[in-house]
């Protein structure tokens, strides 16, 4: 992609997302969009060298961010937790449901040449609310999607090409297998191009959590808190329990060590202990 123009972050947050820009396209963000300002104080301390608005999407008029300077890729990450299944069945507020039409907003009044969006993939499914017995504004059964295809259909109307995938960040290097919907939108005439996983079967070995996490600092177990898990917590180590222990064919033990050494692994295969444990008595009957 020809960077010729801004770069803007909507929805900018503590700066991940503008990292990754910079990391693909090699140049830095030119201007972050936030509400928050302990976001925005983050965002400036992880990229000093962007203009940081902090107020809202809405009220920020894209003429006015970007005095009449070309926009060659705006970025947006609207809140997703009203459409992410992760909520269960709360209630929704429609306001922030509504967010992602700052989009539409942005490519009527300044067209950048390219929009990227990211969210859940259940942004898909976005569509009108109702209200149930009690007045609880949910989702509408009936109507799933029909937001979605009309906001698409809005940029259609305004010259941009659109695809969207899920796709997961462990397929590209990161160390989780979450899914998330990628949106791209092109008014630039140029064709819509995705990257080729570079992590998986057959290409460079997955990244795992345990990448990430210095196992030298002490860390208390989770069961000695003051304040008790949440029950969802606890059923959730609970069904991990059953799916990598209890029901699994091959479960897996930790493994405790006193001290660090050369070659320890945190995890086993039970097959594994058994033979070291089969090798031990061998030896020591020997």
């Amino acid at each position: 992609m020809t960077i010729n123009g801004l770069i803007v972050d909507n929805f900018a947050g503590g700066g991940g997302a503008s990292t990754g820009i910079e990391m693909g396209l090699g140049c830095s963000i030119d201007i972050a969009i936030n509400h928050d300002d302990e976001a925005v104080a983050m965002h400036t301390a992880n990229h000093p060298g962007a203009e940081h608005l902090c107020q809202s999407v809405w009220r920020a008029d894209p003429r006015d961010v970007t005095k009449g300077r070309p926009v060659s890729l705006a970025w947006f990450s609207p809140d997703c937790k009203h459409f992410s299944k992760a909520k269960g069945g709360k209630p929704v507020e429609k306001h922030i449901r509504d967010l992602a039409w700052v989009v539409v907003h942005w490519a009527k009044l300044v067209r950048p040449a390219v929009i990227m969006l990211e969210n859940v993939e259940e942004f898909k499914d976005w569509g009108p609310l109702t209200s149930t017995e009690d007045g609880k504004l949910i989702p509408c059964p009936l109507r799933k999607g029909f937001t979605f295809r009309r906001w698409c259909g809005e940029l259609k109307k305004l010259g941009y090409k659109i695809e969207y995938r899920e796709l997961r960040a462990c397929d590209y290097g990161a160390p989780t297998i979450r899914k998330r919907l990628f949106l791209i939108a092109r008014c630039d005439g140029k064709p819509i191009v995705w990257p080729a996983p570079t992590h998986g079967p057959g290409l460079i070995p997955y990244r795992t959590a345990a990448d990430c996490i210095d196992w030298s600092i002490p860390c208390p177990s989770i069961f000695e808190r003051k304040r008790p898990l949440a029950e969802a917590t606890l059923r959730r180590i609970a069904k991990g329990i059953f799916r990598y222990v209890i029901d699994a064919p091959k479960p897996f033990i930790v493994q405790y060590h006193s001290a660090k050494r050369e070659g320890d692994h945190r995890t086993a295969s039970v097959d594994d202990h058994d033979i070291k444990t089969a090798q031990a008595i061998r030896e020591t009957m020997a």
